[in-house]
């Protein structure tokens, strides 16, 4: 087969790096990639978000399928056009993927289908959004209703920290159309976790849970990012609490999707709050997560490209995978300066290095490779090092020493990734 990957984070460069090694890969490419994945890929220069240049370019190359890694192609309706093309792919269309391009979309969904998340209200002017917040008190959560990178949430622990949320929204427009209307919602109090299902339009199947960090420094503190790093598995998602998300979440969200019209097709990724009451959606996502998808990869034991295809084809009930009892943690490196303004083009050196030990793999984001084989740094989330090891604990201590290989002046890391879990180690 010849296979196109859509997109150029650490999630399309684990996703290129697991379907290579399939017997069912011919021939691997990817638009637009990065300087890692041209090392496992055929990099073309088309912009993720250019629908009619991967619709002509899959129909030049004759590829059989497309997996779609990021979100704002999958809302703006790639897998819509690649059927009408007769090109097979892996994602929702336009219609199923406003579970994550609509965040209202997404709380009134629920509330029709009685799933568990927060209470909310949505807004689309600021005087009334105020008063809203006034009469609720803090903490309370401020959202972007569309497509942010990650950014676009506020956990406000203070009135004056929500009220700039939502001046930042609706008034200076810092998320542009994204932000032209909010979701307030309830600030619920428990430990958050990913959990990630494939669907096909009827059948799911679960996958193994992660548990991401996103605020910018140690200690879960800062500013949001679109995640510093991630492991898996994650003890607060086990076989019971699996068995509750399948009921009261995944299941309940497939069957209303297709009840309503909108069959999902795809990785549907719950962002969930574990509550004394039980599992909660905090939002929904219709792809990988990234940092998440780098520790998944590596944990799976299985061709992952049969399972892609049966999401499509309606054939995942007959489509099994199988994970390695390995953990795996992913420490994302960032450019000085994010989740704010940064610099392009610090040079890092030292990935061989890195990557000496079996145990370690480099997923590159936000990386150049010039002429001269000097790789830079292109972007805010530039690096993903991911290790495994027989408990979290020791893939966290194999990770770092990667980390500490690599020659990067201009990017920083946090250096607590997995502590929740390796807290519950003793």
């Amino acid at each position: 087969m010849k296979i196109l990957v859509i997109g150029s984070g650490g999630r399309e460069h684990a996703l290129c790096w697991t379907i290579a090694i399939s017997p069912l890969c011919d021939a691997l490419y990817c638009a637009p990639g990065n300087a890692g994945i041209a090392e496992e890929a055929i990099c073309v220069a088309i912009a993720a978000t250019n629908i009619d240049g991967i619709v002509e370019f899959a129909r030049s190359k004759e590829i059989d399928f497309v997996v779609v890694g990021p979100e704002d192609p999958l809302v703006a309706g790639l897998v819509d056009r690649l059927d009408a093309a007769g090109i097979k792919s892996f994602g929702p269309n336009a219609a199923a993927a406003a579970l994550e391009g609509s965040k209202s979309f997404t709380k009134e969904f629920c509330q029709r289908h009685a799933i568990p998340t927060a209470a909310f209200q949505r807004f689309d002017s600021l005087e009334p959004a105020l008063t809203y917040i006034r009469q609720q008190g803090a903490p309370i959560v401020i959202k972007a209703d569309g497509l942010s990178a990650g950014k676009g949430v506020t956990v406000a622990l203070s009135l004056a920290e929500a009220e700039a949320a939502l001046v930042a929204a609706l008034r200076d427009g810092a998320f542009g159309a994204a932000g032209s209307q909010v979701v307030i919602e309830e600030f619920m109090i428990g430990e958050e976790a990913s959990f990630f299902a494939l669907v096909d339009g009827s059948h799911t199947m679960p996958l193994v849970a992660a548990q991401d960090h996103k605020q910018v420094g140690d200690g879960d503190i800062g500013p949001n990012t679109g995640g510093m790093g991630a492991y898996s598995p994650a003890a607060v998602i086990d076989e019971a609490m699996t068995a509750r998300v399948m009921k009261e979440i995944i299941t309940p969200t497939v069957e209303g999707m297709a009840a309503e019209g909108n069959p999902f097709k795809g990785v549907l990724y719950a962002g969930l709050m574990i509550t004394a009451k039980g599992p909660q959606l905090i939002e929904y996502n219709v792809r990988f997560g990234d940092p998440e998808c780098q520790v998944l990869m590596a944990r799976l034991k299985s061709d992952l490209v049969p399972a892609l295809i049966a999401c499509h084809d309606g054939q995942l009930a007959h489509v099994d995978l199988r994970w390695d009892d390995d953990a795996a943690i992913c420490v994302v490196m960032a450019t000085n300066g994010y989740p704010g303004s940064y610099p392009k083009g610090s040079p890092i050196s030292g990935l061989e290095n890195a990557s000496q030990d079996q145990a370690v793999t480099v997923f590159h984001a936000g990386t150049l490779r010039g002429l001269d084989g000097q790789v830079t740094a292109n972007g805010g989330r530039v690096l993903g090092v991911t290790a495994r090891g027989g408990d979290i604990r020791l893939a966290q201590k194999i990770a770092y020493q990667a980390i500490d290989r690599i020659e990067w002046p201009g990017g920083f890391c946090r250096r607590d990734i997995g502590w929740r879990a390796i807290d519950r180690l003793g």
